[in-house]
């Protein structure tokens, strides 16, 4: 065989194999876990909205639960729970997955009305026409509107009553701290919002205080010397709060073989409503002791009487500060939160290999082979982004695995 011929066979091998491999993909887009593949398209729609992260669990609470509803509803896998949706054999659970997105969304989402009837009509055109497809509709759309009408009482509308510190006449600055209203929400799995609220931070006095001021101090800063490249590298991808940033872990574990949609709408309702709850607790932590963050504390050091914290009047954080205050961290207890519930769900068996991308990375996707590893990074991210002290980071893990593990004892343990 000429050398040409050799080339136009390798030529025509690669194209033939490039053929297959698009086959193959176009196969797993066919099969794809539609829950999974929903939840996708409505983080996208999410971001497009630019809501904040604490809007954003809530709204992923009503929609998981819903499409965990309208799926069960079909599938019959797991207990009906407190809300009775009625059986639904023979409908289709794609097509109730799609409807109950749909409805939900442009509920909690209605500036991006356009782009969510896309996701939709391009959902259930995939689906044949006929009774099981209208059957799936009507059980997804049930399902929305029995969560829309629980969340329309959980006092997320509750007037904004922040009231700021100042002495009168005396300026300070104007910007209305976020999400006042949380520690006032109805929550998903506890009791009342301050069921899992920790002891206060520690003393301005103590040598915790001291150790975690001057930490802080060293390697959060915008200028930070100390801080090592691979750091700054974490810092930045943990800039990022939204919660499809976890989805893309929790992504890793649905995609499990053997797995089916219902099964993954169960965790997918777990995780999302212990995350709302997550970021219920925490803010009711962080309004009742409003405590101060790093570049308020290191910018008056000479105030909090203790020697050794030395004051730099010119001290920054690496990244901007959110407006809310300090203690505790609401990356850390999402994260915990997000951990303890994928690892009941993996069980004894081998963890796959967790990932996730960020948007503030310049796209960057880490892995993680534990799930330990996912919330230690978090954890320490907020340190090196000069914005949580280390205790804080620590105190919220130990309160979102205790809301992770409630999600475990309601959602994916509920008795029959």
């Amino acid at each position: 065989m000429s050398s040409r011929m050799k080339r136009e066979a390798i030529v025509k091998c690669c194209m033939l194999a490039g053929c297959v491999a698009a086959l193959l993909l176009l196969g797993r887009a066919a099969r794809a876990d539609a829950v999974v593949e929903r939840n996708r398209e409505a983080g996208t729609i999410m971001a497009a909205a630019k809501l904040p992260a604490s809007v954003q669990a809530r709204a992923f609470a009503a929609l998981q639960t819903a499409v965990y509803d309208a799926a069960n509803a079909i599938s019959a896998r797991y207990p009906a729970g407190d809300r009775k949706m009625g059986a639904s054999p023979g409908a289709s659970l794609e097509a109730a997955v799609a409807a109950a997105n749909h409805a939900t969304l442009q509920k909690i989402v209605p500036s991006q009305q356009a782009s969510i009837d896309a996701a939709y009509q391009a959902a259930l055109a995939t689906i044949a026409d006929g009774p099981a497809k209208s059957g799936g509709i009507a059980v997804g759309e049930k399902a929305a509107t029995a969560i829309l009408a629980l969340c329309a009482q959980d006092g997320y509308d509750a007037p904004d009553v922040y009231r700021p510190s100042t002495t009168p006449g005396i300026y300070v600055p104007t910007s209305i701290p976020v999400a006042v209203q949380w520690p006032k929400r109805k929550p998903w799995l506890m009791t009342r919002p301050d069921q899992f609220r920790p002891g206060p931070p520690p003393p301005l006095t103590s040598e915790l205080w001291a150790r975690d001021y001057n930490e802080i101090k060293a390697i959060g800063g915008k200028t930070s010397s100390r801080r090592t490249a691979e750091q700054t590298e974490i810092a930045r991808f943990w800039e990022a709060r939204d919660p499809p940033l976890y989805y893309g872990i929790v992504q890793a574990v649905a995609n499990l073989p053997g797995r089916d949609a219902t099964q993954n709408a169960r965790l997918y309702a777990a995780v999302a409503q212990a995350m709302d709850d997550a970021f219920i607790a925490v803010f009711d932590a962080k309004y009742a002791y409003s405590f101060w963050r790093p570049v308020t504390a290191i910018r008056n050091g000479d105030t909090d009487g203790n020697d050794a914290t030395e004051r730099d009047p010119a001290w920054a954080p690496f990244i901007e500060t959110p407006m809310h205050p300090e203690y505790p961290c609401a990356h850390c207890i999402q994260a915990a939160t997000v951990g303890t519930v994928l690892q009941a769900e993996i069980g004894a068996g081998p963890t796959p290999l967790l990932s996730t991308t960020s948007p503030t990375a310049n796209g960057a996707t880490h892995t993680w082979t534990k799930v330990d590893d996912f919330v230690q990074e978090v954890a320490v991210a907020r340190i090196y982004d000069g914005v949580h002290y280390r205790n804080s980071t620590q105190v919220a893990i130990a309160m979102g695995k205790q809301i992770g593990a409630l999600a475990v004892a309601k959602v994916l343990r509920r008795p029959r």
